[in-house]
């Protein structure tokens, strides 16, 4: 998968959710951002998290 989600930094915010072109994050039952098989590499997810959470693999 190219895009990673830190989870100690993630804040459960979820704009990465609505971000992804293939909707392929969601949030997990800890409320955490996950991102699964699909992923398409456009980094779209990257440029909208507050925390830097998510980087690219």
């Amino acid at each position: 998968m190219p895009a990673f989600v830190k989870e100690e930094e993630c804040i459960g915010c979820g704009a990465c959710v609505g971000t992804c072109p293939v909707s392929v994050i969601e949030m997990t039952d800890e409320g955490k951002a996950h991102v699964n098989e699909g992923c398409i590499d456009c980094a779209a997810c990257v440029g909208s998290c507050p925390t830097s959470a998510i980087e690219m693999v």
